[in-house]
């Protein structure tokens, strides 16, 4: 398993434990995208672990390049197969290193498509190319299923469900009960760190947010900082000091649920919080132009805003000042998967790789880039 970031280790370790449990070796490889990864409080047991020590820049098709590099110069076994999760640098990373050494790929979370290469970039660019290496194409959804059908990878797609929500379902059962509330106010939690949402639209968040605080009292808005040091800054110098409004230091994935499940609202340009709100009974708007995660919305748990401080405005006013509309988006439904994703995808590898073994004896690994 080829990873760098937190959203990816999460959704991972449900699929290493499987994996380990169908008795395959498994050898994680961090690529070293979030430098903080090792303190995130995920989860990997006493499996083998490494680190590329790769630092990310300001180009993520080169660090997923040097990653792939890296790896592929350093690789000391050539594995069965490389898997990785999701759209990052470091699944595309991966998925060059899988071509580079000449070993089948797979894809956990394959077929998300939000159809704009601008919205979200460079993620769009990232899994539409994963898909196109992949040998094995894990679908969390019928949607993802259908848009790589239409790409021409029917053949080897499979509809597991999102190993994220085995994570969430996992942690949600550890989590202490909710806390009676002694007040009326509402609370609202904002995150938002995606690159296309970096200087303006970042700026009319914060003002959108500003303009909330003052005009209603009984409210309190968390903003849930994110580990960028850059974005950090810009939220403190927009809105350090304000009345009612909370910046938050990078919590852990643990902490993030309990202030997910504890506020009345969510507004957020991430999509693991995108599929995560649904199940923890919180409405959220998806502060983007475009979601690659639609069945959230189909199901009214979810609704898409952008991120211009008059919608935002309108949107969360009219959200705090009609108690049907917050009854509708706190439905029971699952739009992305039951929980048992993991079981469902080490199943599948496990036996495409002893089928693999006994049909073709074993090869030399050709040599990595130059």
């Amino acid at each position: 398993m080829v990873f760098g970031t937190r959203p990816e280790a999460i959704k991972l370790a449900p699929v290493a434990a499987a994996l380990h449990a169908e008795g395959l070796a498994v050898r994680l490889v961090e690529t070293g995208q979030h430098a903080d990864l090792p303190r995130a409080g995920v989860g990997f047991g006493a499996l083998d672990r490494r680190s590329l020590g790769c630092v990310t820049g300001d180009d993520p098709f080169a660090y997923a390049r040097a990653c792939a590099a890296t790896y592929a110069q350093t690789c000391a076994a050539r594995p069965a197969m490389i898997l990785v999760q999701g759209d990052t640098a470091s699944a595309y990373g991966g998925a060059l290193a899988a071509g580079w050494l000449g070993v089948p790929l797979a894809h956990v979370e394959a077929g998300l498509r939000s159809h704009d290469r601008a919205n979200p970039w460079p993620e769009e660019d990232f899994r539409r190319a994963i898909d196109r290496m992949a040998a094995l194409h894990f679908a969390p959804t019928e949607l993802a299923a259908a848009n790589l059908a239409d790409e021409g990878h029917a053949r080897s797609v499979h509809v597991t469900g999102n190993s994220g929500v085995d994570a969430l379902k996992a942690m949600l059962a550890t989590l202490p009960p909710p806390q009676r509330r002694e007040d009326a106010t509402r609370r609202l939690l904002v995150t938002c760190h995606r690159r296309e949402n970096w200087g303006r639209p970042l700026g009319d968040l914060a003002a959108a947010i500003g303009t909330l605080a003052a005009r209603h009292r009984a409210i309190r808005i968390d903003v849930a900082l994110h580990p960028n040091p850059s974005i950090a800054q810009a939220w403190a110098a927009a809105l350090g000091g304000t009345a009612r409004v909370r910046l938050l230091e990078a919590m852990s994935h643990r902490d993030m649920l309990l202030a997910m499940r504890d506020s009345d609202l969510i507004l957020s340009d991430s999509g693991g919080m995108q599929e995560e709100a649904p199940y923890l009974g919180t409405p959220l708007f998806i502060l983007r132009r475009r979601t690659e995660r639609p069945e959230g919305i189909d199901t009214g748990q979810l609704k898409l805003i952008g991120i211009e401080r008059e919608a935002i405005v309108r949107e969360v006013t009219r959200f705090l000042d009609n108690a049907d509309a917050t009854a509708a988006m706190t439905s029971a439904a699952e739009p992305y998967g039951d929980g048992r994703a993991a079981p469902r995808i080490a199943a599948i590898i496990a036996r495409r790789l002893r089928a693999a073994t006994s049909a073709t004896p074993p090869r030399q690994a050709p040599p990595g880039p130059s």
